[in-house]
């Protein structure tokens, strides 16, 4: 846990930080939010995240509480604050306080919340065995590229798993196909041996993880294609494995029980999650 919070210009104790009662955040789920990984003392990828971090406040039409270096400032005395060598940080913020009431407010200054923790490193198991996934009908509204606080049906779907016994649920669009897991992007090795992720549109968040497995494929010369697949496809698929900025890259080995190629992790997927291991270890990957 936080040992200190960041909220609105002030470092609290996590016991004490608040925000107000009418935040339209709490009562609207109106804003967004990034999470950034932690390795050796050094944000993983930042820039990404904070560029995403200022589209998302763009597509919301929240104008930003700080500029980009004054953030850099609290986010590195966040860690410092907290002791943070390998861990999480939380950043969120919405269109702030106002009376409640459903068009914007003409005077409302943004809200902004930071906290950061300690991460354990990840159960070298789930590496190595793989972990299984779940199918359930994407019930989320459509504009799921901006990143959004409002996560209820990525909860509902998230608690699916869980009942099930699963690590994760993909989520299946009108249409047939596998857009994103709840809190993941999707990935496969199809029959032709290349790798496919969904492309990035309105159905999926683009993420930060995603775009640098893309760039350690490219580099490793490993053909990958931006396409959708259906879940038939993906249960048939030779490989499968989901990335997120706190989950890395962990092979998925069945979904929905379908047994996803031999049953174990796949050459590419154990290639691309050393690569990504290791990337997030050098000091010249971070920033």
């Amino acid at each position: 846990m936080s040992r200190v919070a960041y909220v609105n210009g002030l470092y609290l104790p996590h016991r004490r930080a608040a925000v107000h009662v009418e935040d339209r955040g709490y009562q609207f789920a109106d804003g967004v939010y990034e999470v950034i990984a932690v390795k050796n003392g050094r944000f993983v990828d930042d820039t990404p995240h904070l560029e995403r971090l200022d589209r998302s406040l763009r597509e919301l039409e929240i104008a930003p509480p700080m500029s980009r270096a004054a953030l850099r400032v609290v986010m590195a005395e966040m860690l410092r604050r907290n002791r943070i060598r390998d861990g999480i940080l939380y950043i969120q913020m919405t269109r702030g306080v106002a009376a409640r009431d459903h068009p914007f407010p003409a005077d409302s200054d943004a809200s902004v919340v930071m906290t950061a923790r300690l991460e354990p490193p990840q159960d070298p198991r789930l590496g190595e065995n793989g972990v299984d996934v779940i199918s359930i009908p994407d019930i989320r509204w459509k504009r799921c590229d901006i990143k959004s606080v409002s996560l209820l049906p990525n909860i509902l779907g998230k608690q699916a798993a869980h009942r099930a016994g699963a690590f994760e649920a993909w989520q299946i669009n009108e249409e047939g196909f596998v857009t994103e897991g709840t809190s993941t992007n999707a990935w496969i090795v199809d029959a032709e041996g290349r790798l496919c992720t969904p492309p990035i549109d309105e159905q999926i968040l683009s993420g930060i993880t995603r775009r640098r497995i893309l760039k350690l494929a490219k580099r490793e010369g490993i053909d990958f294609s931006e396409r959708y697949f259906t879940l038939k496809e993906a249960q048939s698929a030779r490989e499968a494995f989901i990335t997120s900025s706190t989950t890395l890259v962990l092979p998925v080995t069945t979904i929905d029980d379908a047994v996803i190629g031999n049953g174990k992790p796949g050459t590419f997927t154990c290639k691309l999650r050393e690569h990504y291991l290791a990337f997030m270890a050098a000091p010249g990957g971070q920033g």
